[in-house]
């Protein structure tokens, strides 16, 4: 005869529900490594996609490289990482002193739809090969974008002073050299953002996952990708129109020093003349 308070205990623990599984989480990183990440002759049988070059790594790791300089591993272990990274570095050219990156969690959501709650991890259906391109895809270009960002930040810091001069002394800056680098700098970040890394394209792979496109716009306007890329091309129309500006202004001041050279060359000539017809007359 079992007691009635064990009873009561055992009935329970018995209606106590089942421990709910952990929610399966990884760690996604975006990291920009340098100016471009040559990835041929790096095709295997398994790899998941051609463009961008995608394929496993270790027991559940996902690769993604691009050829603007930026690879993005998800689920993989500290040392996975510096492996691999030390694999991929002779592949990549134009290294920077500064690694960009960008981290973010990934989890399989319970409700079964793909969402980005404010502050917290990015919640998915699954963590099959196409999803994990379209996020990685959007990592690949909010890191660019954040390497763009602070260049050209660097490029208008080196700009204003320039501008403060010419409008307090309405003299241009004596140096036309460091003009042309500003423009070349800017030249490169644009070719890089309309070229190489093309914000404004969707992922290949969402051409034959329709279903994903409301994946990918959220992830857009989480990172915001339009706007972000839409003001850098501001910046850089600014950069590019003073650059050129003050470059004028430096030739238009050179051509008049140089006129005013050979009109003293021209008044000494004469008087040369003068004094030497002076003298031989006398």
């Amino acid at each position: 005869m079992v007691p009635l308070a064990y009873q009561s205990t055992m009935t329970d623990v018995s209606t106590l529900a089942p421990p709910r599984p952990a929610a399966m989480r990884v760690t996604a990183r975006a990291l920009a490594l340098g100016e471009r990440l040559d990835a041929s002759g790096l095709e295997r049988s398994d790899m998941l996609s051609s463009s961008p070059l995608a394929f496993r790594v270790g027991t559940s790791g996902f690769v993604a490289l691009y050829r603007f300089g930026v690879a993005v591993l998800v689920g993989l272990s500290p040392i996975e990482e510096d492996d691999f990274l030390r694999q991929v570095k002779a592949r990549v050219s134009g290294e920077r002193d500064r690694i960009d990156d960008e981290t973010v969690i990934l989890e399989i959501s319970g409700d079964g739809e793909d969402r980005i709650p404010p502050g917290g991890p990015i919640l998915m259906k699954d963590l099959s090969p196409q999803r994990l391109l379209v996020v990685a895809d959007a990592l690949s270009k909010t890191v660019s974008l954040g390497r763009d960002e602070r260049e050209v930040t660097a490029v208008l810091d080196v700009i204003e002073p320039f501008a403060a001069g010419l409008s307090r002394t309405g003299r241009p800056p004596s140096t036309r050299r460091n003009m042309l680098k500003l423009i070349g700098q800017a030249l490169l970040v644009q070719h890089r953002v309309s070229g190489r890394v093309a914000v404004e394209e969707k992922p290949d792979v969402l051409w034959d996952r329709h279903d994903l496109e409301r994946l990918y716009a959220r992830l857009e306007d989480e990172y915001e990708l339009m706007e972000r890329t839409r003001t850098l091309k501001r910046k850089l129309d600014v950069i590019v129109e003073t650059a050129r500006a003050l470059t004028d202004v430096i030739e238009a001041d050179r051509a008049t020093r140089l006129e005013a050279t050979i009109v003293v060359l021209i008044v000494a000539e004469i008087a040369l003349t003068l004094v030497q017809m002076f003298v031989f007359r006398h």
